[in-house]
């Protein structure tokens, strides 16, 4: 039983035409004509022939392939964000290689190995756990566009969601239906998690209101938002009117642990979330909640990369979206008024 995969001059033979010109029609060269073409690409689909990707581009010295980082996989707005990248990047004919951390740094250095074990021709990191200068260490290689972080660095690109803007719109948003007594519930150490909070405080003093204590979740996921609900309803601290997590997931587990209680949302307590995913559109949940650009962001990471890699720039850019509130149901006017 034969095992050996149709080669160029497989194809060349059963067209008979040159391998040289076998060669051209897989490298897409407008110097062959349309007859040619066609006999090429007959003959390749009856052996059943697939071009070696990697041998075809060692003449650019590139492999037209990206790889892409996500910190977490159970996540829908890694998700929606890998949707706006991996249309891009097929536009522009690269592959993409995508792996994940599982929120784990040591599963994220194993990670980011495998990618480079695979020369692709740049890093796309979305939401990376580990130190400035590890990711910088990576920028001597490759290109390096990291998304979600809006790391201070003259070596890599960035594309993030502004934290400020959408901690002033949930804030305000609250302020204005009357809440004073407004609770943020934060990611812990995860992605993005120090910058909501530190603007979460911020816009609090602006409206003259305490930001209370520190409640965290330890993670975006809705197993944090369950136990930090847990330990806020054990405090014996009087309940807030409103509550602010840092990301949907968040807000889904407080959700999930309010419904044993008999706190309900928006009646009693008003409930924001972050990331707008699909999870906050499904009717039953209908969280009012922070929209980011989610597919805009993946977009522009593979156009900033590819665009360090097409013209060598050395500059890092620093691509900074602005966010938009989306009201649904879970948010109203506070009970006491």
């Amino acid at each position: 039983m034969g095992s050996s995969l149709p080669t160029m001059e497989d194809v060349a033979n059963r067209a008979g035409v040159s391998r040289a010109l076998v060669s051209l029609v897989m490298r897409d060269s407008p110097k062959v004509s349309d007859g040619s073409r066609a006999a090429v690409l007959a003959a390749a689909s009856a052996i059943g022939y697939r071009p070696n990707l990697i041998a075809r581009n060692l003449a650019s010295h590139r492999t037209m392939t990206i790889g892409v980082f996500l910190d977490d996989l159970h996540n829908p707005y890694y998700a929606e964000i890998a949707d706006g990248l991996l249309a891009t990047a097929y536009e522009h004919g690269y592959h993409t290689l995508i792996t994940t951390g599982r929120r784990h740094p040591n599963e994220q250095q194993r990670a980011i190995e495998t990618l480079f074990g695979m020369q692709t021709d740049g890093l796309i990191l979305l939401s990376p756990r580990f130190p400035l200068t590890i990711i910088e260490s990576l920028a001597v290689n490759l290109p390096v566009v990291a998304v979600a972080e809006p790391l201070k660095s003259d070596h890599i690109d960035t594309v993030s969601n502004d934290e400020r803007v959408g901690a002033r719109l949930i804030i305000d948003h609250l302020v204005g239906l009357g809440h004073r007594r407004i609770l943020h519930i934060d990611g812990g150490e995860g992605p993005a998690a120090t910058m909501r909070l530190r603007a979460f405080r911020r816009v609090m003093k602006m409206h003259g209101l305490d930001p209370g204590p520190r409640v965290s979740a330890e993670e975006f996921t809705e197993a944090g938002g369950e136990r930090a609900t847990d330990r806020l309803l054990k405090s014996g601290e009087p309940m807030p009117s409103a509550i602010f997590a840092a990301n949907d997931l968040i807000a889904a587990g407080v959700l999930d642990r309010l419904d044993d209680t008999k706190i309900r949302v928006p009646r009693d307590l008003s409930l924001v979330g972050y990331d707008n995913t699909a999870l906050a559109m499904m009717r039953r949940m209908s969280l009012t909640t922070i929209d980011q650009q989610r597919v805009a962001i993946g977009s522009l990471a593979v156009e900033t990369l590819i665009d360090r890699i097409t013209t060598g720039r050395p500059a890092g850019q620093h691509h900074v979206l602005a966010p938009s509130l989306v009201v649904r149901k879970t948010t109203a006017v506070p009970r006491s008024k």
